[in-house]
């Protein structure tokens, strides 16, 4: 079958050990389900494993990718859930301190069929497009967690996204927009903020400037470049909910001062359950949101994509389909 792999690693020429080609289909396994896929999408995470963060070398070769959605045996269409417990777990598979995603210990998404755990999948609404379903499981979800389960946040309220353009960041202005909140975004590139304008944000800025009103919480993921902006712009009491640091986890400054004198909460938050992924796609489909799509390739061009994560020129996800979709 074709599929997207990483075979060596290198943290200054990561797309050097990307390589695209045909491997032996997986083989059964008890307690997991075939997933024949449709569509995947590219995510930060994959150019990190090729940078040999979260991998190992001794794993390679490695399929990469997280997000999915397909086909079961059985003919039903499901959205891939990445997020995989390990065994015996109970509960909230985030909180699982030996938690996974595909592609860490499993082979990933990026490939014709992919073997999931039987309780990793959700049902696919059956007219949500392919393209848009395999979008959701991994930057989406992350998006739902931080504004619904972590902000504290009510419809109305204002919110900051910091460096809009990502798969995350877009998200959270459609989801933020969708549902009400006052969504105000940043971003260095002005091409980018009149993008994030036309998703739903009420008004951008370029990053690090005054912002007009303080912020009832901040989405973070850009991280050291952002931080101490993020802090500034909130109300007394406000939130950052903290989800990636893509500019490094060590800003120059901790505001600590800041923090504590206005009373604000930092919130960490990865990823989302399985629970929150159902109701994500219950959300986008009864909304009828269309998630921002920078390209869709052929998994034969996935380098191309690969290329736009690299160098920051991607404004929303990437979706590869596989031969034949």
């Amino acid at each position: 079958m074709l599929a997207v792999y990483a075979s060596s690693q290198s943290t200054t020429d990561p797309l050097s050990g990307l390589v695209v080609g045909d491997v032996p289909a997986p083989e059964d396994q008890p307690g997991w389900v075939r997933v024949h896929v449709k569509a995947a999408a590219l995510n930060h995470h994959d150019l990190w494993s090729l940078k040999g963060v979260g991998l190992r070398e001794d794993q390679l070769p490695m399929i990469l990718g997280c997000d999915a959605a397909g086909v079961l045996d059985d003919g039903t269409e499901v959205i891939v859930h990445a997020v995989v417990a390990s065994e015996g777990w109970q509960g909230d598979e985030t909180l699982d301190p030996k938690r996974s995603l595909f592609s860490e210990h499993h082979p990933g998404t990026l490939a014709e069929q992919v073997l999931v755990p039987a309780r990793n999948w959700v049902r696919k609404p059956a007219d949500m497009p392919w393209e848009t379903a395999a979008c959701l499981s991994t930057a989406w979800l992350t998006a739902y967690r931080m504004l619904f389960t972590n902000s504290g946040v009510q419809p109305g309220g204002t919110i900051l996204v910091q460096g809009a353009g990502g798969g995350v960041a877009t998200a959270l202005i459609q989801l933020g927009a969708a549902a009400g909140f006052r969504v105000f975004a940043t971003s260095r590139d002005a091409e980018k903020r009149e993008k994030a304008l036309a998703l739903g944000a009420e008004a951008v800025f370029e990053s690090g400037a005054r912002l007009p009103e303080k912020m009832d919480a901040v989405m973070e993921t850009v991280g050291a470049a952002t931080w101490s902006h993020s802090v500034k712009s909130l109300k007394p009491g406000g939130t950052i909910v903290i989800s990636g640091a893509t500019s490094g986890d060590n800003p120059d400054r901790t505001e600590l001062t800041h923090v504590f004198f206005k009373q604000l909460r930092i919130v960490g938050s990865t990823m989302g359950n399985r629970d929150e992924l159902e109701r994500l796609v219950n959300l986008v489909h009864s909304l009828g949101i269309t998630p921002a799509i920078d390209s869709v390739l052929p998994m034969e061009r996935a380098a191309e994509g690969f290329a736009k994560i690299a160098d920051g020129s991607a404004f929303g996800k990437i979706v590869l389909t596989t031969p034949g979709s």
